[in-house]
This record gives C-alpha cells, sequence and structure tokens, in this order.
C-alpha cells in the first residue's frame, strides 16, 4: 500500500511539473515584452506547438542557432531564464558584424529578460564556438539549413558534425525549414531557399542523429513552392512588394518541415 502511494505521489508530482512548465511556455509566448509584429506571426509559426513538439524543457540548456532579431529569443529566454540555460549563437558580436550586432541590441534591450541569454560564436563554414563537448540538452534551428547549403557537401557535414559535438548523448536538434515537393529539383545551393524533406533527414543522419519524429505542425498546403523568387516571394519578405500581393498573402508563409532528431 505504500509503495503504490508513493508511487501515486510520484505521478501526480511529475503531472504537477510538466503543467508548470506548460504554463510557463505559454506565459513566455503572451508576455508583454514580445514586439506586436514577432506576436502576429505566431499564428503561422505556431511557437507553443513547435517547442513542445521538439519536448523543450525549462531547465534544458539550449542553444538557439542563427537568432539574429531574435524572434523566438523573445520566448526561449523567459522560458529557460530561472531553472535552465539559453546560448544564442549566431554571427560574433563586434562592430561591422550585421547580425551579431543585432542580436546584441535585442538583448541589451531588455536586461529583466534577456540577461541570463550566453551569446556564442556560429559561423559556418569557418568558426564553431557554439558550447562545450556535451554540454547541450537541445539545439533548436529555424528556418536557416537552406542558407548552409550553398557552402557545399562538406562545409555542410561539418556543421552538422559541430552541432552533433555539443550535444549531451540522447540530445534533441529540431529543424524547421522551407520544404521543396518531392517532385521539384532542388539545386546544389537551395537558391529557391526550399529543401527536400527526405534530403535533410539524410544529410542529418549522416553526421550521427536519428530522425525521432515528423511534425506538420507548420505545413502549408497552398504553398506550391514554385513561387518567382522563391520562398522570399511569399509573406513576410514579399520579395514582389505589390506585384501580386494578395495572391502571396492569401497563400501565406511558405509550407515548412518540422523534424526533431536525436543524437546517437
Amino acid at each position: 500500500m505504500k509503495r503504490l502511494i508513493l508511487a501515486a505521489g510520484i505521478v501526480a508530482s511529475l503531472a504537477a511539473g510538466a503543467a508548470q512548465a506548460d504554463d510557463a511556455l505559454k506565459a513566455a509566448i503572451a508576455g508583454e515584452h514580445r514586439s506586436a509584429a514577432n506576436k502576429a506571426r505566431d499564428a503561422a509559426r505556431h511557437p507553443y506547438e513547435t517547442l513542445t513538439f521538439f519536448g523543450i524543457k525549462p531547465n534544458m540548456t539550449v542553444v538557439e542557432l542563427v537568432p539574429s532579431g531574435g524572434w523566438y529569443t523573445e520566448i526561449l529566454a523567459p522560458y529557460l531564464r530561472q531553472n535552465g540555460k539559453l546560448i544564442g549563437a549566431g554571427q560574433a558580436i563586434a562592430p561591422g558584424n550585421r547580425y551579431g550586432m543585432a542580436f546584441k541590441q535585442k538583448l541589451d534591450s531588455n536586461p529583466a529578460i534577456y540577461d541570463k541569454v550566453v551569446p556564442s560564436v556560429f559561423e559556418p563554414p569557418k568558426t564553431y564556438q557554439i558550447a562545450a563537448p556535451n554540454s547541450v540538452d537541445m539545439v533548436l534551428t529555424f528556418r536557416n539549413l537552406h542558407n548552409w547549403v550553398g557552402n557545399g557537401e562538406d562545409a555542410l557535414k561539418t556543421t552538422f558534425k559541430e552541432i552533433h559535438k555539443v550535444l549531451k548523448p540522447g540530445g534533441v536538434l529540431g529543424i524547421v525549414d522551407h520544404r521543396l515537393p518531392a517532385s521539384m529539383t532542388q539545386d546544389a545551393k537551395a537558391s529557391s531557399g526550399y529543401l527536400h524533406e527526405a534530403w535533410v533527414i539524410k544529410t542529418v543522419e549522416s553526421a550521427g542523429f536519428k530522425l525521432a519524429a515528423k511534425s506538420e505542425v507548420n505545413a502549408n498546403p497552398k504553398d506550391k513552392a514554385d513561387h518567382e523568387k522563391g520562398v522570399w516571394t511569399l509573406p513576410p519578405v514579399l520579395a514582389n512588394k505589390d506585384k501580386d500581393r494578395e495572391k502571396y498573402m492569401a497563400i501565406g508563409e511558405s509550407d515548412r518541415m518540422t523534424l526533431k532528431f536525436v543524437k546517437q
């Protein structure tokens, strides 16, 4: 009987902890510190569903690759601030580095939210100073992989090996990127911004990861990936400006794959 009572207590405690973590994530997403423009994109980017799918917990050490302006940083920083750790790995923070300085500006804008965020350097294909080996629970990258493809196959392999290196055994790599239909050709530099899902899975698994799950939470069947200026034709960029604006706004943001990998 005592064992049953103890087991029930443990289960109840775990359930309460999970509920608190869930509430904390929802609170971070709803936070007043987030910009109105960023909140407006929640319907297209599904931050709650995406991060929940990846299995994020508030006590994790998490790396956000290429945070730039900090769309996801606005959510991850307060969520991880008390019991976890957020590392923003991108361009070095130095004069003349546009994206590095943009990230610094984001961190400086609200110390009460961002004071514990740790910047690090991730500049493929040359510089990888992400984190210590085997020290990270989760690495997240949102719509960046297509930019690394142009560095070449060998450089891309190195990039994923460096990501693999910093993760703990069993650590998670979460990837969201623009999805190219299997019937369409992916060129060597992914110049349209779209990638074949099967190719991404094969490429990442070749670096020592295993696909754990796929989600359609960021899917958009209206997007056929056949636009004049690639994915940037669609919102939020709208590369054609006012030309066919209503058409592209009706399509919405790109069709995206959401993939969860685990370090083997």
